[in-house]
């Protein structure tokens, strides 16, 4: 008969060790919540990138306009072709082809006929800007009374309205009133081919109720009157374009006005309900829809004539693109925070295993199977760590409310799995066979095996190939195992780093046997008979360092980035800028002088067209002082030069610095050049890669004095926490025509983005997490091996040691491991930017669509994350040392001293 426990082996081992159930369990908590939300915040920034992008885009890109050309060229259009009724009854047909992903938004759906191109209105009193007259799209766009009120008036009617009409009724919205000077009983005159004007009276003037919308916003002319410009062919023309609207009944009016008018339906898209993972099939029905099944069977459902225009697929293509850049790079993020996790999970494991090794032995000679022992291992584990991983999830669900949820639960399942299976495992794999008493494991005596030897000669393989194919292939073209080569040059150089550990200790030890004082000699002994077991702490110290420097790095390398782009782009921390061929205010120069903050300005000539002889690419003529734009120059790093070299002597040509493509142009000899405030000679006497008050365009650069004629086009000013709000009311001195730009507004610019923020922000976690794991290295390790210290001074304090020589002790012998893993990890850190950096593109997370403009951002080295954790987990050893020797201290020794106490 099969005897019943008198107490359960996972509840008596709870009790026995409730301190190392907790710290499991917070363990695989943090692993579990990290290993939840990182997918679930990169399925975040995602989906808002690409709502944003549809936003930007604009609901006339975003959406689908269905359109129907009613007649020939040749030949009007039929009156049934525009008929309201025919409208409406095709709208379902198209909605049927509005298939999932996409979800048509009914509420703003616009449908009705309108002229083809905007008509020329004859009335005399309407504002002309120009001499040109306005032209108004006419539409019947259908069910105006839903989407907007009525200010004054009624609504336009349209019973009885035909072809042949000559008056019909329509409505204009209050904006477009107010701009034209539109009453109620105003007529509006059209032209007729052959025939008498056609005129449209308005009986109303309505306010949209969502100005926003689709409705009234996928052809903003309808809603809102617009200042347009003639074709550049001709004379630059403004005149007003504007929208009236008819009663849909009228529509048949239309083909007085407009022989081939146009049908159409535009249907909005609600992009609220679209992710990331549906864009496939967004791609695949936008091209069905455009030219493909869903087109043919429009043309059979309504017309032949029928066809479908959409930006959304170029939105999603290009949002599409930009993801592709961000995600390698994240991915190396994401990868160096599960490695790191993952080298703490087995190491903590490690340890726990080598602190049971002896409970173990003493199980299996007593007959215990090693099914049976692991099983009772497992089940002990699970208890704590399944419901910490179930919490963890629970938290991330709690953190990032939205994202996909298998990913997060497949990770924190993978947690709880390695938790539950690493214990297990390595606890009896060195117990397969009954053995005798070996001895010591020391790890200063320790042997490789064969088999640690190929493993680690196969990590090195596929850690050179991943380097080389970063360096290659680049970011752009990254996988799995590229996006791996950081964590994987920590993880040789961790493997390394520790079978070179004893090295260091036999070499320091030998010297200190020969000196009288036993402290030293004794704290490197004993971090030389560390068990083999102690060693796992430098590998997780070297890859979380190595993680949190490089993610650090990466940080610094997009700032930097984006500090270049915005001092290129203004060139100095405050421009101010005139109107074309316009001159700034004499005394606005002394304005910003005065405002507190601002350090110095430089007044700067600037023509951007100005001819060359050869009568090639007009270039940007710069006159300068050159004391100023010298000094000014310096400071921003663009294009430094001594004033000595612009300065004019007074008789012969100028001495003028340009840019390459300008010199190459101009040549050695000197060149008779014509500008607006006057003639000059110059002589090319030196080349600048580039200047401040000129940005991606050609330049020459001369001394202001040679000019006399010449007035300020714009202020260059430098300082550091100027007054906003002086320099405004400065510049508005000026006058309205006046602009300014400042760099830190420009910088702003360039991280707007929802793509850019969430990959900063998941290198942000990389860099806590990769810290934060360093130092719970370090505690575990600490913390595993404490009794066993507290002990060993307790015995050397009978036998004469001090308070100060057992502070002296625990700290030196905490210390081998972490000085040696600090600068390890700094140095793998430093190795591994100088590898990786050439194949990391940080362009796109740094200026997003603005990274072909200004180059791509490399990588970095920032001192703070490489230093800051490094110099933390040797602080953290050196403090835990401390703390345990004041606390041993305070305690009697009787404890320490039990026979058989195998600590």
């Amino acid at each position: 008969m099969k005897t019943r426990a008198v107490a359960p082996w996972v509840r008596t081992r709870l009790k026995a060790a409730p301190t190392q159930a907790l710290a499991l369990a917070l363990l695989v908590l943090v692993t579990a919540f990290l290993a939840a939300v990182f997918p679930r915040a990169v399925d975040t920034y995602e989906t808002e990138g690409l709502h944003r992008a549809l936003a930007d885009g604009g609901l006339e890109r975003s959406g689908i306009e269905i359109s129907m050309a009613t007649g020939e060229y040749f030949a009007a259009a039929p009156e049934q072709a525009v008929d309201a009724e025919l409208t409406r009854r095709y709208q379902p047909h198209i909605l049927d082809e509005m298939k999932r992903p996409l979800h048509p938004d009914r509420s703003e759906i616009a449908q009705g006929a309108q002229t083809s191109r905007p008509k020329t209105a004859l009335d005399p009193w309407l504002p002309r800007p120009q001499a040109k007259p306005p032209e108004f799209v006419i539409s019947t766009q259908d069910q105006v009374d839903r989407h907007a009120r009525v200010v004054a008036g009624r609504l336009p009617q349209g019973k009885g309205i035909t072809a042949a009409s000559k008056q019909a009724e329509a409505a204009v919205t209050v904006a477009t009133a107010k701009t034209l000077k539109i009453k109620v009983g105003s007529v509006l005159h059209f032209p007729v081919e052959g025939g008498k004007p056609v005129g449209l009276k308005i009986t109303g003037l309505v306010e949209p109720l969502n100005p926003q919308g689709s409705y009234w916003s996928f052809d903003p002319t309808l809603r809102t009157p617009s200042l347009a410009v003639t074709p550049p062919s001709l004379e630059s023309v403004k005149y007003w374009q504007a929208g009236l609207l008819l009663a849909p009944d009228a529509a048949t009016i239309l083909l007085a006005i407009d022989p081939n008018p146009q049908v159409y339906w535009r249907v909005p898209i609600d992009v609220g309900g679209l992710g990331v993972p549906d864009l496939p099939a967004v791609e695949k029905l936008v091209a069905s829809l455009e030219n493909g099944p869903a087109t043919t069977r429009l043309h059979d459902a309504i017309a032949p004539t029928v066809s479908v225009n959409t930006e959304l697929d170029s939105i999603t293509a290009e949002f599409t693109a930009a993801r592709t850049a961000i995600t390698p790079v994240v991915s190396v993020a994401v990868f160096g925070i599960g490695a790191v996790a993952l080298v703490v999970l087995l190491m903590t494991a490690a340890l726990t295993a080598s602190r049971r090794t002896t409970e173990i032995t003493l199980l299996r000679a007593r007959g215990g199977s090693v099914r049976g022992i692991t099983t009772r291992i497992c089940a002990e584990t699970a208890v704590v760590a399944v419901p910490a991983a179930a919490l963890g999830w629970w938290l991330a669900t709690l953190v990032r409310p939205d994202g996909r949820l298998i990913p997060s639960v497949a990770g924190a399942a993978a947690v709880a799995l390695i938790a539950c299976s690493a214990l297990p495992v390595r606890a009896v794999v060195g117990h397969l066979r009954l053995r005798a008493h070996g001895g010591r494991e020391d790890l200063i005596a320790a042997k490789p095996s064969r088999r640690r030897t190929v493993a680690e000669l196969t990590v090195l393989v596929l850690a050179v190939g991943a380097v080389a194919a970063l360096r290659r292939r680049g970011s752009d073209d990254a996988d799995g195992l590229i996006s791996a080569a950081p964590v994987m040059v920590a993880l040789i150089a961790a493997l390394l780093l520790v079978r070179l550990y004893p090295l260091p200790i036999r070499f320091l030890s030998r010297p200190l046997m020969r000196r009288r004082g036993a402290i030293g000699f004794l704290s490197l002994a004993r971090a030389g008979r560390t068990s083999a077991a102690q060693a796992l702490p430098l590998l997780a110290l070297l890859v979380a360092l190595t993680t949190a420097a490089f993610g650090g790095s990466v940080i610094a390398g997009i700032a930097d980035a984006r500090d270049e782009a915005a001092l290129q782009t203004v060139g100095a921390d405050v421009r101010v800028n005139a109107q074309p061929n316009k001159a700034l205010p004499e005394d606005l120069a002394d304005k910003l002088r005065a405002v507190d903050g601002i350090r110095e300005v430089s007044p700067v000539y600037i023509d951007a067209n100005m001819r060359m002889p050869d009568g090639g690419k007009e270039i940007s003529l710069i006159a300068v002082d050159p004391e100023s734009y010298a000094r000014l120059s310096g400071r921003t790093g663009l294009g430094a030069f001594s004033a000595g070299e612009l300065k004019a002597s007074g008789s012969g040509a100028l001495p003028a610095l340009a840019s390459a493509d300008a010199a190459k142009r101009l040549g050695r000899g000197e060149h008779e050049l014509r500008s607006i405030p006057g003639d000059f000679t110059a002589k090319v006497t030196g080349v600048l890669e580039t200047t401040p008050a000129s940005f991606g365009a050609e330049f020459l650069l001369i001394d202001v004095s040679a000019l006399p004629e010449a007035t300020d086009s714009a202020l260059f000013a430098t300082g550091s926490d100027y007054d906003r709000t002086q320099l405004s009311k400065a510049v508005a001195t000026a006058g309205p025509s006046v602009a300014f730009e400042q760099r830190t507004d420009q910088r702003a610019t360039l991280s707007d983005s929802p793509l850019q923020s969430g990959a900063e922000t998941v290198y942000g976690f990389a860099v806590a997490a990769g810290a934060g794991y360093a130092v719970l290295a370090v505690l575990l390790s600490l913390l595993q091996s404490a009794p066993e210290r507290t002990a060993l001074v307790a015995r050397l304090r009978t036998m004469g040691l001090g308070k100060g020589q057992a502070r002296r002790l625990l700290v030196l012998e905490a210390l081998p491991q972490a000085l040696l893993a600090a600068a390890g990890g700094a140095l793998v850190a430093l190795a591994a930017m100088e590898l990786i950096s050439p194949g990391l593109d940080l362009g796109r997370i740094a200026l997003a669509a603005q990274a072909e403009v200004f180059g791509g951002a490399r990588l970095r080295m920032d001192p703070w994350s490489l230093l800051v954790p490094a110099g933390a987990v040797v602080l953290l050893a050196v403090s835990v040392a401390l703390a345990q020797a004041w606390w041993t201290a305070r305690q009697t020794s009787l404890t320490e001293l039990r026979a058989g106490d195998a600590r």
